[in-house]
This record gives structure tokens, sequence and C-alpha cells, in this order.
């Protein structure tokens, strides 16, 4: 029976849910009962014949109207729309079951939003590493971004810090770095929903995408089962070393990867059903780990073990048919378990003798609880609370040789460990009773839904309180020794040197718990302006707060107005041809680690000796003349909050724009196009400059004014009149002045993207299916967003760019996650009812390369504290130590990469239950393309010369792997 389908609204919120929706005869009765869980719902069609029940758990569901029965599968944040008119009516005497079309992502008429969802099932099938990251990367729009930012997913040209990630409708991400999020038992996912843009008013605080992950739950039919995925080091081919091009270092390497190895088993138990049939469910997993990684490196080695357990519980109470209560609870401490060695031999390939173990525990738990209620047939409102508890991953104190000194030796060009210092402690030794940095979120929202003849109305409000605590950390011994070879130009520090040298620095932090308050409130209307035609508006309007450690704000912002708008034309009313579109606008907060850096007090002293000996024991060096001034980067007293960031601070906030089409070809097969366009319309970052603020005084009279009362370094909005306060007459009081934005030689914050995608599904018939993307992209501008992936610099909101004018020069170009074209395809296919065959390809072409140096003292903005910076700016020095400014990815990009990964599957049948043994092979030619190359154009500070291993490669490919998997579901 053919399915003729209308649109009608069907919303889901933070969205754990789906939603049923379509046309009925006017004033009939509509039955939906979840086939797993026994639950009903009636509700009665509106006099024009629609009909709508949405917050539907995901699942299997039974649609029954005039005596029609279908059945369907609701997807999260998917609609699904069934008619019961005209022809498909006819029988009203017998019961008709219609199952499902079989399609994952078919055409939605009902969302103006860009989603790809995908099932346990499917995930399953698939060959993908077993994280929520690389399932997304599987979405069109999305790359992976840089392997020391954690290979992350970059959404639509956004910085892997900006995205959103959901368990069961909260938000786990963690706001201290933005850069990950509450892990959970990866067999526990029931789908994940991945949103690569125009996502409605009920989300906010990300500008790159949402991973939204729904848990599996418990049913009325008890079921269990167990599964084991083992990766063994024995099958992963080695990685590639990499010789140095730099003559003092002798042919040694400058990347020494071939001797690493992993080995990794984890194992889960699970299981769930009915407490109290069709009222009360369970569902719970543990899933155990054993995991080694060996690492070897120059001189020493280390082995890392995890043998943590972590585990879910899942509850889902029906206290009628109407009002349901859910509880998640996932438990993810780990504890890895390190030993270090230090070797006989240089780049050994074995561990010799090892000389000190430590643990570094991480992790926490996740609390969410949530109740729903169909109040009305037309009115749903739902609450939820969480309360989620991170502790960051951290070295305890108390270590051997934490009182040697801190030393590395560069003099034969490498970077040697010298002394008696605990390697794993580098600028990380806390006090001996310690405990972790932790992060917690108290989070509650609120949500109602109100249908009204053709409009569907949502609104709801939320609230988070997240707080980070920090400890301060400082290098072994206090101090950091790093010996250099005698300048080649016969300069040091600004300062005639011929002799070896070596670089003294301290650094000095402080402790605290900086907490963070965001609220936002939503409304939006899905108006069903015809038949064919929805148009969707709504506004979301969010606030920030970030405090310092004594409780006082140092950025809080105003109302922040989030438009957003859409609709979905229905062309032919039977959902084979939509068109759609949205425009909306993003803003996200500010990270924690911003509080931590920018509001408290930090300070790295610089300083050059010569020096007469060495101890043999320590490596502590005997000092000699000193060479230059001291550099000074940052105070050992709390800045004032008034002076942290600019009064007139925007935060950061990005407009998006889609249009799009998605068409039926045949019966099995999809097509859709969208082009993309976003643009960030403010950004703010940190800024270290004293000149422009001495030199606005000075031009203003208030010859008293004294730099240093000013924050070493303060947020503002480059390119835009700043206000700021200052103590204008050195007396302690402070005045909030406007300076122009002349006056810092900034450029305007600037980041666009622009893409078109072409996606494409053939629903699982015939025994397979197909489901892939092409993606064209730009991403163009000054900035990569909240983080720098060429300096891997982790810092959200307060990376070095704009640290100096001279960093911003040079800076125009396309940004580190721009990939011009981007092909992905993935499948499966069944050869038999027990032999099973799937792969996954993705083509990519590379990323800008550019080449990074030390600002010569040349620069007119140049400043005293630029000396502590490493080689990071767009000027480069050539072979003759002359300074060129060059600009954003200069020199060309990284090669095209190819991967293909495949699966082979055996499903038996094994009793009562279901087996299946599976292998998965990652990267099966071995590819081996370079993905990163040394972008360090000069040598060194001090006498900057040209860097030998500049565009020496650093990254490749992931090399190829094996997993086997057992899975016996009962």
């Amino acid at each position: 029976m053919a399915l003729s389908l209308c649109v009608v609204g069907g919303v889901q919120a933070q969205s754990a849910a789906g939603s049923v929706f379509g046309r009925a005869e006017a004033g009939s009765t509509i039955t939906i009962e979840n086939t797993d869980t026994g639950t009903k719902r009636e509700i009665t069609a509106d006099s024009s014949g629609r009909y709508a029940a949405t917050q539907l758990p995901t699942g299997r569901y039974r649609i029954t109207a005039n005596g029609n029965s279908r059945e369907v599968a609701v997807t999260v944040g998917t609609g699904t729309e069934l008619n019961f008119t005209g022809s498909s009516s006819a029988n009203t005497l017998d019961t008709v079951t219609v199952v499902g079309t079989g399609a994952i992502n078919p055409i939605d008429v009902s969302s103006v939003e860009s989603t790809t969802v995908f099932t346990a099932e499917q995930i399953q099938a698939l060959p993908v590493a077993r994280d929520i990251t690389n399932v997304a990367l599987l979405a069109p729009g999305t790359v992976r971004g840089d392997t020391g930012l954690g290979n992350l997913a970059s959404f639509g040209g956004a910085s892997v810090a900006e995205n959103g990630y959901y368990i069961n409708g909260f938000d786990v991400t963690n706001l201290r770095s933005l850069l990950s999020y509450a892990n959970m038992p990866f067999d526990a996912i029931g789908e994940q929903q991945v949103k690569t843009g125009g996502y409605g008013a009920e989300y906010g605080r990300s500008l790159g995408g949402v991973i939204n992950i729904v848990t599996k739950r418990g049913t009325n039919e008890w079921k269990g089962g167990v599964s084991a995925y083992w990766e063994p080091a024995s099958l992963q081919k080695s990685g590639k070393d990499v010789i140095s091009r730099d003559p003092i270092d002798d042919g040694s390497y400058f990347v020494y990867r071939s001797a690493n190895e992993d080995d990794r088993v984890r194992y889960n138990i699970y299981g769930g059903g009915p407490l109290i049939k069709d009222r009360l469910f369970f569902f719970g997993l543990v899933e155990g780990r054993d995991e080694t990684s060996d690492r070897y490196f120059e001189n020493d080695s280390t082995r890392t073990k995890n043998n943590s357990p972590q585990g879910i519980v899942k509850l889902d109470w029906n206290l009628t048919d109407n009002h349901l209560l859910e509880f998640t609870g996932i438990y993810n401490k780990q504890k890895d378990k390190v030993d270090h060695y230090t070797n006989n031999s240089k780049f050994s390939r074995n561990h010799d003798a090892a000389d000190y173990s430590y643990e570094s525990p991480s992790g926490g738990r996740v609390l969410i609880g949530k109740y729903t209620g169909y109040l009305t047939d037309n009115f749903t409102v739902s609450a939820q609370y969480g309360d989620l508890k991170f502790d960051n991953p951290y070295v305890k104190g108390g270590l051997p040789g934490e009182d040697c000194p801190t030393v590395y030796d560069g003099r034969s060009g490498g970077l040697d460990y010298v002394g008696c210092w605990p390697a794993a402690t580098f600028a990380a030794v806390r006090p001996a009773n310690a405990g972790p940095d932790i992060d917690t979120r108290k989070a509650w929202r609120i949500d109602a839904e109100w249908r009204l003849g053709d409009h569907t109305l949502r609104a709801g409000v939320d609230s988070e309180k997240f707080t980070s605590t920090f400890t301060a950390s400082t290098f072994a011994g206090g101090v950091y020794y790093r010996y250099y070879a005698a300048p080649a130009n016969g300069t040091t520090n600004g300062v005639p040197n011929t002799q070896e040298y070596v670089r003294v620095r301290h650094l000095y932090r402080s402790s605290g718990g900086y907490e963070t308050k965001n609220e936002a409130a939503y409304i939006e209307d899905h108006w069903n302006v015809t038949d064919n035609f929805l148009l969707y508006a709504g506004v979301r309007v969010e606030r920030f707060d970030n405090m310092n450690a004594d409780g006082v704000s140092f950025v809080k912002s105003d109302d922040l107005v989030a438009p957003r708008i859409g609709f979905s034309w229905d062309v032919n009313g039977d959902s084979t041809f939509k068109v759609f579109g949205n425009a909306g606008r993003y803003f996200i907060p500010v990270a924690n680690n911003t509080s931590i850096r920018a509001s408290g007090a930090e300070e790295t002293l610089t300083d050059y000796y010569q020096f007469t000996a060495i101890d043999p024991v320590t490596g502590a060096p005997t000092l000699g003349a000193q060479l230059g001034p001291t550099g000074v980067n940052g105070s050992r007293v709390a800045p004032n909050p008034a002076t942290v960031a600019a009064d007139n601070l925007d935060p950061m906030y990005q407009d998006e724009f889609i249009l799009g089409i998605q068409t039926q070809l045949t019966e099995n097969w999809t097509l859709g196009v969208r082009g993309i366009k976003r643009k960030v319309k403010s950004g703010f970052d940190d800024i270290c400059m004293h000149g422009p603020l001495e030199q606005w005084a000075a031009d203003n009279g208030y010859t008293e004014y004294d730099s240093s009362t000013a924050a070493q370094c303060y947020l503002v909005n480059p390119g835009q009149d700043t206000d700021l306060a200052l103590d204008l007459h050195n007396d302690g009081n402070f005045t909030v002045v406007s300076i122009p934005k002349d006056y810092f030689g900034l450029p305007k914050y600037s980041r666009k993207y622009e893409a078109m995608e072409v996606f494409f599904e053939r629903i699982k018939t015939d025994n397979w299916y197909l489901q892939g993307s092409y993606t064209y992209a730009k991403s163009i501008g000054n900035s990569e967003g909240y983080v720098n992936s060429t300096l891997e610099q982790a810092d959200a909101g307060i990376t070095q760019d704009w640290d100096f004018a001279a960093f911003a020069k040079g800076s125009y170009g396309y940004l580190p996650n721009d990939r011009r074209h981007t092909f992905k395809l993935f499948g499966t296919y069944d050869i038999t009812d027990q032999w099973h065959v799937s792969g996954n390809l993705l083509v990519q072409s590379g990323r800008p390369i550019n080449c990074n140096g030390f600002i010569p003292e040349s620069d007119p903005g140049y400043e005293s504290s630029i000396s502590a910076y490493s080689a990071s700016s767009f000027y480069c020095h050539d072979a003759d130590g002359v300074p060129h400014l060059g600009k954003r990815g200069d020199y060309g990009r990284t090669p095209w990469t190819n991967t293909l990964d495949l699966s082979l599957a055996w499903t038996p049948t094994l009793g009562t239950g279901k087996l299946r043994l599976q292998v998965d092979v990652f990267n099966v030619f071995n590819s081996d393309r370079v993905t990163e190359y040394s972008e360090t154009g000069d040598k060194e500070r001090a006498a900057p010369v040209y860097n030998p291993n500049f565009l020496n490669a650093v990254n490749f490919q992931a090399p190829r792997a094996v997993r086997f998997s057992a899975r016996y579901d009962f």
C-alpha cells in the first residue's frame, strides 16, 4: 500500500525523541502504540484531519486509525508521516499493516534542519572506529580536525572546539576546553543524530555542529547479550619514521613511531527488560577494558595500561500512558597506569630500565532525569535536570625526582632529556596532596509544545552552572633549563654572543574555582501555511556570565538574540521532492579555560645566560653572564576583573544560510543537494598589547597612566573600537574609556565558509544499502576559530592569534580545516543470510600549509614580551637570516588522501540467540600519505635562521589496523 504524505508539523526538543504525524478522517481517533513497551496514546484528528504525536521515545510503533494499522520506526529528531486518507483508507474493515520503507534518513518534509541519523545496527555493521566522532565523520560537511587537538570533527568550517554534544537530551560538552565531552560505553548507543546545520531555536551554544546520542532502553521482553572487541597490536602496521634534515642531527629521527604499539580489548555484558510489564523498564551495560599502549621516544619510553570498567543504567517509568519518567546514569571513570623507562640506547624498540610509575585518573559520572507529560492531545510539556562531574586527567604529585630541575639539551639539534626529573611532569608538577581539576555541570530545562490549528508552537527555558577548579602547577624543580648551540649569527636575545648558552624559564600560576552561568529561552512556530508548505520561525535569547575565582563577573553578556527562520516545500505533496532553506544566528559561550587563563594570575619569566659548567646528576647549569633583558609574560597578581575584558565585548557568533533540495529518484534511491554559507559576524580573542593603551593615554593627555595597571592580556573584538577600564591617573580608580580600533592595528575577525553538498542514499532492499556524499567547500579568513590547529593550541577563545598585531599580519587565507573536495561512500551487502560485507571509503583533498617563524624586532609593533613566543607568526627567516612576511597557505597543500575500510561478518544461528562474528580492516591498502608537515620555518628565536626541517613530514594517515569482534544477543 502506497503512503501518501503531507506536511503536518512534528517537532522535537533537545531531541532524544521523534514524532509521527499526518492526516486521517476529521475527528477520528488515532492510536499510537509503542510495540516494544506497550505504551499507548490516543489522540483525535482535528477538523481538517490533521494529527500529530510528538515527543515519542525512539523505537517501533503501531499507528492505527479507522481500522487500518501501520508499523513505523521513529528515529531521533525525525518526523515520520503517515496518512490514513484517500485510497490508503479504502479497506476500513480490515487491519492492514505496512512496515516502514527501511530508509534510515528519509525525506523529512516536516524539518528544515540538516541532519543524519545512524542506528546502532548500522554502526555495528560498518567498519568504523568505535567512538562518536568517527560516526559523525560519515555525515556530509564534516572533516577530521588536527591530531594534536584530539582528532575531533570540524563541522562546516568551524574549529573542533565549537560543537555541542548531548546524551538523551542533556548537554555533556566540556565547557572548560570545548574539546571533549562526557563519554559512555559505545555499545549502549541506540541512535546517533548528527546535526550539521540549520538547527532550530531550542539548540544553541555551538557554531559547528551537534552530536546527539540516544541510549538503548529496556522493553517488554527481557533481552541480553555479551560482546567483545579486540584490536591486536600484532596485526597493526607500524607507523612511519621520518629522518631529520638538520645536519646537526647526523641522520637521527625527526619523527619516531615505528616502535609504537597499541593492543585494545573491550568487552560488554548488557541486558534489559520489564521490571513491571508495560510500565517500568530497565537497561544496563557494563564495559570492561584491557588496553595497553607503548610509546617510544629518543631516550625514554612509556607503557600505559587501562583496565577501568565503565557502565550505564537506563530506567523508563511510564506512570501512565501520558506521563513518562526517565533516568540515565553513566559511570565513566578511568585510571591510566603509566610505567616510565629510561632506555640504554637512543630510539630503542624495547623498554629497558623502569625508573618510576604513576597513575592518571580521569572521568566521573552523568546523572539525567526527565519528565514528559502529554497533558492533552495538543499540549505536551517536558522537564529535565542533569548533573555531570568530570575529573580532568592529571599526574598525582610526589613522583621521584620532582625536586630536580626540568632540563632539555638542544645543542645536538634534537631535544634530549637531561637530569633526574620525571619527564611526565613537564610544567605539570602539583602539590603532593592536590586532587584533580574538576568540572561540574548542573543544568535544568523546561519545554512546552502547543498545537493550535495550523501552528505548532514550542517554547522553553534552560539554565546551567558550570564550575571548573584549577590547581596551579609548575616545572619540576621550579625551573626549566634548555641548552642551545652557539648562534650562527653571533647574537643571542639581541646581544653579541658566540658561545653555547642556556634559556632559563620560571612559571608561576594561581589556583581557584571558576564558575560560568549560561541561560537561554526560546520560542518557535512551525506553521503549515498550506498542506504542502511549512514555514518555520523562531528566536532564541541567551545570556553568558563568566566569573573569576572570587565570583566576580568579568564577562557578562546582555541578552543575545538569535533569530532562526526556515521553510520546507513538499513540491509533489507526497514527500518525494522537497525544497528547503533556513537562516539563523548562532552564539557560543566563553570557555571556562578562558576564565582560568585570563582572570587568574600567571607569569612566565624568560632569561638567557652563558654557562660555565653542567651538573652531571641534575643537568643544571652554572650560570655565567646574562644575555639581554628578562622577558616577562603575564603577572603574579590576578588582574582587576574590570580590566580583563572590553566593556563592550560581543560573544562570538555566526550567521548561517542553507538552501537545498531532496528528491526520490526511484523507489529505493534519494538524492539531495544543499548550499551552505556561514560567516562569523563577531569574534573575540585576547590581545596582550600595552603600547596602544599607552599611546591612547598620551594622545589624550593622561600623563600619569601606567600600563602595568592593565591586565597583561585582555579580551576584545579584533578590528572594533574597544571600551576598556583604565587607571588613567594611576590612583587605583578605573574609568571605562573608548579606544578607537586604529590604535590596535588589528583587522576585523574573519571566517567564512561556503559549500555545496551532494548526498544520496539507497535504502536497504535486495540485501544491500548505500549512502554517501560529495562536498565542495571553502573555508577562508584570518582566524580558525576558538583554537589554533597549526600550533595545536587548545586555549579556546584565547589563542595567540591576536596577542600582538604582528601575529595577524599575513593571517588571511584558507584555514586549517579547509578541504576543497571530500567524497564519502559507505554501505553493506548481504551475500547470504549468514555472510555480510561492508565498506567505508573516504577520498579527500589536503589542508593548506603555512610557514611560521619569529616576529622580528624590526616589526613596528614589537614589544619585549614577544620574546617569549615560539615561531608562530607569518614572518619567516630565509637561509641568510632575513625575515620575510608571508601569508596563510603560502606553501600549497598536503596531498590528497584515500582510505578504504572493509568488514566481513558471519551471523550463524546458535540456539535461540543471535551470534555475530566480524572482522574489520581499517585502511586496507595501508595508504600512508602525509597529513601534516612541519610548518616551523625558523629554527630558534635567539638567532633566527632557516629551519632545515621546515616542510618535513610530521603526520601520516593512520596505518592499517584490524579489529575482531564477537557478539551474542539472546
